[in-house]
């Protein structure tokens, strides 16, 4: 993030403090994969202590909240979808951990298969990438890859390629 970038976000406000992930996404490379790293509490957190009715209720209000939560941070920087504005990620996590069972096999997978669909970005998640804007756009491109995740990570269990 530019110095300039950095005078405008304030880790004290609570928009910009989850927008940047918790502070992961000031990583100076990756702050994707940073902020990816930083859902994997919640992740475990939320999937072994709550029902699944609870988690999917918390998916969709970090998916909802995420929102208004990026659109706020990118137009109080001045950038569209600045690379340091990762709450998108932390949806996308949660998103693909939707009904696994938690093991830490299961959750270095599904960090695996995120990262790998936000990164490569197949159709449609690049055509989502490209053409939607403000926080909408900011966060729809890691729903899908998360839930694009979560499509090859229970195809993978059901399978049984990956004993839990």
């Amino acid at each position: 993030m530019s110095p300039e970038l950095r005078q405008k976000v304030r880790l004290a406000n609570p928009v910009h403090f989850l927008a940047l992930g918790f502070g992961s996404g000031l990583a100076p490379k990756m702050p994707g994969t940073f902020g990816t790293l930083a859902a994997l509490p919640i992740v475990w957190g939320i999937s072994s202590y709550l029902s699944l009715e609870w988690y999917l209720a918390i998916t969709i209000l970090v998916c909802l909240s995420g929102i208004w939560i990026c659109h706020k941070t990118a137009q109080d920087m001045q950038v569209h979808d600045d690379s340091s504005i990762v709450w998108d990620e932390v949806a996308g996590m949660l998103i693909t951990m939707i009904a696994v069972p938690m093991s830490w096999q299961n959750l270095l997978l599904g960090f695996v298969l995120f990262r790998l669909f936000d990164i490569v970005k197949p159709w449609p998640i690049s055509l989502l990438d490209k053409h939607v804007h403000g926080g909408f756009g900011i966060m729809i491109d890691d729903v899908v890859a998360g839930i694009f995740a979560l499509g090859c990570l229970h195809l993978v269990l059901y399978l049984g390629w990956l004993s839990i």
